[in-house]
């Protein structure tokens, strides 16, 4: 027998995931993350939620374009040097 469905309201889902609830709306909006109207509520599934984590989760070496390259101090002598 298969295991019940945790659903989770947008509040919850938002404190699990440490963003807001605009933040929510564009994951769910964008297809990110799938989401229920069950009248006029939006509920999320736990096991998606956690899926989503997993999948945001950052490969290491990918992110190099995001700190500057060391500069030697040869570099740093000649931006002082009018």
């Amino acid at each position: 027998m298969s295991e019940a469905i945790r659903w989770m309201g947008t509040k919850e889902a938002c404190e699990r995931l440490g963003v807001t609830l605009r933040t929510l709306y564009r994951f769910i909006d964008e297809g990110q993350l799938p989401a229920y109207k069950m009248g006029r509520v939006i509920r999320l599934q736990e096991a998606d939620i956690d899926s989503f984590i997993d999948r945001m989760r950052i490969a290491p070496g990918t992110l190099e374009h995001l700190y500057p390259e060391p500069r030697t101090p040869h570099e740093v002598r000649d931006e002082a040097t009018p």
